[in-house]
C-alpha cells in the first residue's frame, strides 16, 4: 500500500472514531466514561493523516525542484483499498449490544460489593440496577429491600429449561469483557417472554435463590408484580455491576 492509501485509511479511521464519539455508536464498544479518549484518538489520527500528507507533498515538491526523485513511484495493487471496507463498516453498520445469547452462555459475574450505600426512604417505588438488587439480595440478605416496592429494568434471557431471567451486561472497559448479572423471575411472570425484550419489572424482594446453570454462581429471585416492555436504554450496558 502506498503512502496516499495509508494516509487515507488513517483519516477514515480517525473520522470513524470521531463519528462514534459524537453519537451513541461508541457505547457499542466501550463504556460511557471512555468517550473523551475515543474523541481524542480520532482527533490524533486525523492530525497524523494530515501531517503525513503534508510532509509527503513537501518532500515531493522539494525533490522536484532539485530534479532528484526520492520515491519510487510504482503502481500499488488496487485490492489494497479493500482494507478501507472494515473502517466503513463501522460507520454504516452499528453492531447490536450483547444480549440474551451471550447472557445465556456466560455465568453470572456477580461479586460482593465493598459496601451498600443507604437507599432512599419513603413509599415511592425504589428504582434499582440489576446488579444493585442482586448484590443486596445475595450478600446483604435483602435487609434494605424488604417491604419495598422495587422497579428494575433489564432484558430477558432464558436458560436451557426455559426459565426466565432479567439481565444486564456489565463492562469493566469495553464490550469484549462484558459479563452478565442475572435475576431469576417468579410470581406474576408474563406467560410468553421473548429473549432480548427489555422489561421494567415491578416487584418485591424474596429470599429465594438459585444457581447459575453455567457457572453455579448465585442468582437471587425477584417476586414479579407487573412487567411492561420498555425501549432499549440509551446505554444498554451497566457500569455499576462490579462496584
Amino acid at each position: 500500500m502506498n503512502r496516499l492509501a495509508q494516509t487515507a485509511l488513517l483519516f477514515l479511521l480517525g473520522a470513524t472514531l470521531l463519528h462514534a464519539g459524537t453519537t451513541d455508536l461508541y457505547l457499542r464498544y466501550v463504556k460511557e466514561g471512555l468517550r473523551p479518549l475515543v474523541l481524542l484518538a480520532g482527533a490524533v489520527l486525523i492530525v497524523t493523516a494530515a501531517a503525513t500528507l503534508w510532509y509527503d507533498r513537501r518532500g515531493v515538491s522539494t525533490t522536484s525542484d532539485r530534479g532528484t526523485p526520492t520515491h519510487d513511484h510504482h503502481r500499488e495493487p488496487r485490492v489494497s483499498w479493500l482494507l478501507a471496507l472494515p473502517v466503513l463498516a463501522l460507520i454504516l453498520v452499528a453492531p447490536p449490544a450483547l444480549g440474551s445469547y451471550s447472557a445465556a452462555h456466560t455465568g453470572t459475574a456477580l461479586t460482593k460489593p465493598f459496601g451498600f450505600p443507604a437507599l432512599p426512604t419513603g413509599d415511592a417505588p425504589l428504582h434499582l440496577a440489576v446488579a444493585d438488587y442482586a448484590g443486596r439480595a445475595i450478600y446483604d440478605d435483602g435487609r434494605a429491600l424488604r417491604d419495598r416496592e422495587l422497579k428494575i429494568t433489564g432484558f430477558v434471557t432464558l436458560d436451557r429449561k426455559g426459565a426466565p431471567y432479567l439481565v444486564r451486561m456489565g463492562l469493566n472497559c469495553c464490550a469484549a469483557d462484558a459479563q452478565p448479572v442475572k435475576i431469576a423471575l417468579t410470581g406474576n411472570v408474563p406467560p410468553v417472554l421473548r429473549p432480548d425484550t427489555w422489561l421494567e419489572i415491578t416487584g418485591t424482594y424474596t429470599p429465594r435463590r438459585t444457581k447459575d446453570p453455567v457457572n453455579d454462581g448465585p442468582i437471587p429471585y425477584l417476586e414479579v408484580t407487573t412487567a411492561r416492555p420498555v425501549p432499549t436504554p440509551h446505554d444498554p450496558y451497566d457500569e455499576t455491576w462490579n462496584t
